[in-house]
């Protein structure tokens, strides 16, 4: 017996069996079923970042100024970088509360290294031994969460407070003033540099170029072996819209000082990072083991190996982030790591799209949620919005993320996406 009106939670499934869409129209309305039935995609973003724009850029002149969209990407850069890895956390349904100060540690050790008066080693090396350290710290977190099968929030919680305590001592050990100045120019320049116009083109270009080729091998690939594929049409649209946001980045940037060189970094570890989440083995195995654990693990997918080895990788990017900040600082302290860190690397991956359910995400969400973040941060700081109001709205920012998540996810499970 059933009721005359259906509730969300008793919406009839999308059929399974359904004609892949080969023209732009079926395309599109392909996509709107999915909407509809809770696969939001980047649409949330898309809006949230023209309505932030409109509002900041109504309120303040400054805002939309080529000076403040460089100072914007300097921003994003250290919260995307580490969001890489609380993304690759966050697709296991686990959580990492130690990110940020982890990345303090692996600033703090390299900025100690290079001290010119003890040891003053090269700055390959001491970022190699930085990397090293945060990369282990989340290697242990990562075996005592799989082989004690203690949660992770409460793992990578009692790692916050420990690491903070580490950061602490670093710092009192070695510096008078709680402050220590990062000594090498080449480190103070990874977010302190600005490319020349001409190689921001080259840069700019290049990587377009680079996604049109992957894209389009990748549909060549597809269209020998039988698979489907999404119409030419919409390829050529999603193509020409991420050259047209490019292009106009770099023109905007090199009207100012140029391209920031961090971006340079950061784009090299999405490019390598999307690569390993979406074209290997080890990344669909990530995806599966969020999904559905204990299907993985009958799969013949070594669970543990896998957890390990994604706490790693938020390890290793945890210290990239960390250098990022201590070199646009150019100086680590002892409040390192502090802060709103957490909750904006955490939000940066949660409003980028990444599920906290796990098993669904992508690593440009890091991306998109740090632009997000920034892009609020940024407004409110030239609005003099005191402590206190920015984490209420990054807050709110966050909660209204994970709501959507909740309903996006009940959504599918009504349709049968999911």
């Amino acid at each position: 017996m059933t009721s005359e009106t259906q509730t969300p939670d008793e919406l009839p499934p999308i059929s399974r069996e359904h004609k892949e869409p080969t023209t732009v129209a079926e395309f599109f309305q392909a996509w709107w079923v999915r909407v509809q039935a809770g696969d939001l995609g980047f649409l949330p973003i898309i809006i949230g970042l023209v309505v932030i724009v409109i509002i900041f850029g109504s309120l303040d002149s400054r805002y939309l100024t080529e000076r403040n969209f460089t100072n914007l990407l300097l921003q994003m850069a250290s919260f995307a970088t580490i969001g890489i890895g609380v993304v690759f956390v966050l697709l296991l349904a686990e959580i990492d509360l130690a990110i940020a100060f982890n990345s303090a540690v692996g600033g703090v050790v390299m900025t100690l290294l290079l001290r010119p008066e003890d040891p003053g080693w090269p700055w390959p090396l001491a970022i190699a031994v930085a990397l090293t350290v945060t990369t282990a710290i989340g290697f242990v977190m990562g075996v005592i969460i799989t082989k004690t099968g203690v949660p992770s929030f409460v793992v990578s919680l009692a790692f916050n407070l420990g690491l903070n305590g580490v950061v602490l001592i670093l710092m009192t050990e070695f510096s008078g003033s709680g402050t220590i100045r990062i000594a090498d120019e080449t480190v103070r320049d990874i977010s302190n540099a600005f490319l020349p116009d001409l190689w921001g083109w080259l840069l700019g270009i290049g990587g377009v170029a680079v996604v049109a080729g992957t894209e389009l091998l990748k549909y060549r690939t597809r269209q020998q072996r039988g698979l489907p594929n999404k119409p030419m049409g919409i390829l050529a649209m999603q193509l020409g819209g991420l050259a047209v946001v490019v292009i106009a980045a770099v023109w905007y940037a090199n009207l100012d000082r140029g391209v920031p060189f961090v971006m340079v970094v950061l784009g090299f570890f999405l490019v390598m990072w999307s690569f390993i989440a979406g074209r290997t083995r080890f990344g669909r195995h990530v995806y599966a083991v969020g999904g559905n654990p204990e299907a993985a693990r009958r799969a013949g997918i070594s669970v543990d190996r896998v957890k390990i080895s994604v706490f790693m990788i938020g390890g290793f990017m945890a210290g990239v982030g960390g250098i990022v900040i201590a070199s646009r600082l150019q100086s680590v302290a002892t409040n390192s790591g502090g802060g709103p860190l957490l909750l904006n690397v955490i939000a940066a991956a949660v409003i980028g799209g990444t599920s906290l359910f796990g098993g669904s995400g992508k690593v440009v969400s890091a991306l998109l949620g740090a632009l997000v973040i920034a892009a609020v941060e940024n407004g409110m700081g030239l609005q003099n919005v005191n402590s206190g109001v920015k984490f209420v709205v990054t807050g709110l920012v966050l909660l209204a993320a994970v709501l959507a998540d909740a309903f996006a996810k009940r959504r599918q499970t009504a349709s049968g996406i999911r």
